[in-house]
């Protein structure tokens, strides 16, 4: 939470040039102290469902140990559902009427499997744009992850995603570009971020958008990036809510289907993902599939248990701290009133003053 500037000591002012969440005072007195409310739009496919949910869940409420966060569950009707899927929605979820009707300080909105090239062919577009839509004139901060950013850097920006030659898969290392904006501050300047997909928007997609680039990998590309007015929209490339066997998992299931006779090729490793030992059990594990699978004998079990015992979580950490720094960012200029996204007195167009501070660092 940020500092409260109650006198003219100089090392507020410094401290505030350096990136460093200092409210002044006249500010700080017109908060209203109370919890924060934030969305969880959960596009996910049912075998991820409720997993995501605890990704995220965990990332917001370990982010703050003082405030107090509800998270509102809610998904898009038109995706294809499971019966089980279905009755946890209908048991767990709120409908996005609700929703509407009361408001959020905060939305995070996951993605999902996509089976078209172009998303807006996709049945989940319509009433993801909806809810975009709403967010973006209700709500103080949306977060999208990987596909929905996608979504909103094509619709709103008309940058479309582009197919990548091999799918962009593991743990990659990233660079913050701007050391001053909150989202990033005191965080490692060079930290791990997992990623897992086949599509990209790239760096002159995201500056032709005139969206800010926060962060970014030399081999994944894009990571985080903010709308023009540097809050009210917060986009993930990546997965930092994954959990230490995310990866894992999805390698796995992989595998299966190769094993199915429904993927031709094997799948190579997540990338900086699994160590030289854990490596060499699934390269043996490998061989031992493909040549049970030629000569028609049982296929051995998947090795999970040899693997998972030692593999390393590098990125919760710094997401941790990026999403306590977004709801940092939120609590000072949310209103009071969840129905409505500012303070009476801060400017939508930029809620935080960093584009004016932007503006007069240039111009100095």
């Amino acid at each position: 939470m940020p500092l409260v500037a109650h006198n003219a000591l100089p090392s507020f002012s410094r401290l505030k040039q350096e990136g460093l969440s200092v409210l002044p005072a006249n500010r700080a007195v017109q908060q209203d102290i109370r919890e924060l409310h934030v969305g969880l739009c959960n596009m996910m496919p049912d075998a991820a469902l409720e997993a995501t949910e605890r990704q995220f869940f965990r990332l917001v409420g370990q982010s703050n140990p003082i405030a107090q966060f509800y998270v509102h569950p809610f998904t898009i009707d038109t995706l294809p559902r499971g019966e089980s899927a279905k009755k946890h929605i209908a048991n767990f979820y709120e409908p996005f009427s609700k929703i509407r009707e009361d408001g959020l300080d905060a939305l995070i909105i996951t993605g999902t499997n996509v089976t078209c090239q172009n998303l807006s062919q996709e049945p989940f577009w319509d009433p993801l744009i909806e809810v975009i839509q709403w967010a973006r004139q209700h709500v103080t901060s949306t977060l999208c992850s990987c596909l929905a950013t996608h979504a909103v850097l094509q619709f709103f920006y008309d940058q479309c995603r582009v197919p990548m030659q091999k799918k962009c898969w593991g743990v990659y290392s990233h660079r913050v570009l701007d050391k001053r904006h909150p989202l990033v501050k005191d965080i490692n300047t060079r930290f791990d971020v997992p990623h897992s997909r086949w599509n990209d928007i790239s760096r002159k997609q995201f500056e032709i958008a005139g969206l800010h680039i926060l962060a970014e990998s030399e081999e994944a590309g894009v990571h985080l990036a903010v709308s023009p007015d540097r809050l009210s929209m917060v986009f993930f490339q990546g997965h930092p809510e994954y959990d230490t066997i995310s990866l894992l998992k999805e390698y796995k299931r992989d595998v299966v289907l190769y094993a199915a006779g429904k993927k031709e090729e094997y799948p190579l490793f997540p990338e900086y993902y699994f160590k030289l030992k854990e490596r060499s059990i699934l390269e043996e594990y490998r061989d031992r599939l493909v040549l049970a699978k030629n000569v028609g004998d049982p296929l051995p079990s998947f090795p999970v248990h040899w693997v998972d015992r030692r593999l390393d979580n590098t990125w919760h950490d710094t997401a941790e701290a990026v999403v306590g720094n977004w709801m940092g960012c939120i609590y000072q200029v949310t209103h009071s009133d969840r129905r409505h996204p500012f303070m009476e007195d801060v400017d939508p167009k930029d809620p935080l003053g960093l584009v004016r501070a932007e503006r007069e660092i240039i111009g100095d």
